[in-house]
């Protein structure tokens, strides 16, 4: 196979961005990329609400070494090698460029919803300054008066008896559902109307202002903080400063749940797992291990890119897949405190995931305002750093991709951010809080695709053997042949059997949604796909020669290289030539013109 430049393809070569900086710190590329963590939207839907990390942390560790692992390794080289973002790194294969197009739209579909996650929070947040919380027993009574004048086995007393008329039997049913108070209060700023349950009772489109205000908030901040830290040491610093704000408070929480109940062989039972418990466990915990590569995709590649040439990513690929199961630990262990804090008060199942029935458990403890002030602040600023590593990442890939915005960072930046806020207008209603599932697992069922096509370009299209001699150049140690045929006949089965897992989740997600989320879902996540082959046949078109040449030439690496020119002159000697912008290995029966 024959290197060459993009000048002698007849397309526009490639031009670093010498403005784009490094981590002020090695170790800042492992804090952010363990903050990819953070997802929340798999613990809104409610994924660790029904296992035990007994069961599942043989499934998770199983999972790191088949394809977790060695995929972020895979990430990581990418980004590192060519000092890029997730569009322009495919510039190994020009032919699939599109897929970086694809991972742009997907970043941005997520984007549109993630607010959510710190709108909510942040709700509670303004709440918990109250002398009272709204939703502990004393503040609840005051909005919200008993259904029922029955004793019920709840703390305060709350019960819904609502009548449903079966369309099976001319009888009517009674259902009785013990109401959490913190669920009761979230309703609340949508009228009352029962938020998680609205898609059975086709309930009316309702807005909250509340909910609104706090969503323009969490992008202002966002605005705020690409506007003070506009370069990549100052959000380097940034990010790492808050990241450990965030763990320290999630520790914090941790441990202040572990000391709600004292019955500690429920909190070690959590640890603990029968084989039933390993079964079960599989599915959620195969969706909670895809969340190691962020909310979007191409994350890890962009981040990466601001590595130094000589960074070890395979030791931090570990580091950060092992930071990232002790999240899912934390998240873990204090959704199993509430949910076995109301079994026991109460058999029957309580709605709501994390986000929602936490407030009333928290309501319990002594000094109720400082603990409820200290975990919505903690999910508020996990929320905001996801989505702060997310653009963060689309920005650099946009401005290295085109040359011509690098000029205009600040507009672009504003730009960008102000658009998303404006689709995200739709999740303050009581429809687009419940319905954005389906577009999270849209965006599952694409993560998984993009990361089956990357081994596709990585390990077969660009080649095991190239691949092997480039990653041993950049960290200076051997990586193995054994392990590349794992990522090339191991890592795709699984990969294929959780692309089966998301399309499912997706259909029966997009069953029971609404037709605005079925709309952007189409735009945002099915049709940049047809990016894709358009863009192939592009690229063809713009390439010279015959038939064959174009197809070789569209394949073959384009201005793939190091950055950095002393690395770069390195790699021109170990490729056997000073100047790598001319073919490296000429074919004999080519003729380029």
């Amino acid at each position: 196979m024959v290197y060459e430049s993009s000048y002698d393809s007849g397309r526009r070569p490639f031009k670093p961005d010498p403005t784009r900086g490094y981590w002020a710190a090695p170790s800042d590329f492992i804090y952010t990329c363990i903050s990819l963590g953070f997802r929340m939207d798999l613990v809104w839907m409610g994924w660790l609400l029904h296992q035990r990390m007994g069961g599942t942390i043989i499934v998770y560790i199983l999972c790191m070494f088949l394809f977790v692992v060695p995929i972020i390794v895979i990430q990581s080289f990418m980004g590192q090698f060519s000092s890029s973002g997730f569009i322009s790194t495919f510039r190994m294969s020009p032919i699939f460029k599109g897929l970086g197009y694809i991972s742009l739209f997907v970043n941005l579909a997520v984007l549109s919803y993630y607010s959510l996650f710190a709108a909510v929070p942040l709700l509670y947040l303004f709440h918990s300054l109250r002398p009272t919380l709204p939703w502990s027993c004393e503040g609840i009574e005051k909005w919200f008066p008993n259904s029922t004048e029955a004793e019920v086995k709840h703390p305060c007393k709350m019960l819904d008896v609502v009548d449903i008329k079966s369309g099976m039997v001319s009888s009517t049913y009674i259902y009785i559902g013990y109401e959490v108070p913190s669920v009761l209060f979230f309703n609340s700023i949508f009228g009352g109307d029962d938020v998680m349950e609205s898609y059975r009772y086709n309930s009316p489109f309702l807005f909250s202002w509340e909910l609104l205000v706090c969503t323009l908030l969490s992008w202002a901040i966002v605005a705020g903080v690409f506007y003070r830290f506009y370069n990549t040491e100052l959000m380097s610093k940034f990010l790492r400063y808050t990241i450990w704000t965030s763990l320290i408070l999630l520790l914090i929480c941790v441990g202040r749940f572990m000391l709600l109940s004292n019955d500690w062989s429920y909190i070690f039972s959590y640890f603990m797992a029968k084989p039933v418990d390993i079964v079960e466990g599989i599915p959620s915990t195969v969706l909670i291990i895809v969340s190691a590569f962020g909310p979007g995709w191409g994350s890890i590649i962009a981040l990466a890119s601001f590595n130094r040439f000589r960074a070890n990513i395979m030791n931090y690929s570990w580091i950060i897949c092992l930071g990232q199961m002790g999240i899912f630990l934390a998240y873990g262990i204090i959704t199993h405190i509430i949910q076995g804090y109301f079994k026991s008060l109460t058999t029957l199942y309580t709605n709501g995931a994390l986000y929602l029935t936490s407030g009333s458990v928290i309501a319990t403890m002594s000094w109720p305002n400082l603990w409820s002030i200290i975990f919505y602040a903690m999910l508020t600023l996990t929320a905001l750093i996801t989505m702060i590593t997310c653009l963060f990442s689309i920005y650099q890939s946009i401005f290295d991709e085109f040359e011509m915005l690098r000029s205009r960072r600040t507009e672009v930046t504003l730009g960008l951010i102000g658009v998303l806020a404006f689709l995200s207008l739709y999740t303050c209603s009581n429809h687009g809080a419940l319905f954005f599932s389906a577009m999270s697992m849209d965006s599952l069922f694409t993560q998984t695709a993009l990361n089956l096509l990357l081994l596709l370009v990585v390990l077969w299209v660009y080649g095991r053997v190239r691949f092997q001699r480039d990653i041993e150049f950049m960290l200076g140690q051997r990586f193995a042949t054994w392990k590349v045929n794992m990522l090339r006949f191991v890592a795709p089965i699984c990969l294929c059997l959780l692309l089966l897992g998301a399309i499912l989740a997706s259909f029966v997600r997009h069953s029971n949604s609404s037709i605005v989320i079925l709309i952007a879902a189409v735009f945002l996540i099915v049709l940049p796909w047809l990016y894709l082959p358009g863009y192939m046949i592009y690229v063809f078109l713009q390439t010279t020669g015959s038939f064959k040449m174009r197809f070789q030439r569209c394949n073959r690496p384009m201005d793939w290289y190091p950055v950095e020119i002393e690395e770069r002159q390195r790699y021109e000697g170990a490729m056997g030539n000073m100047d790598i912008t001319h073919q490296l290995n000429r074919i004999a029966d080519e003729v380029v013109p």
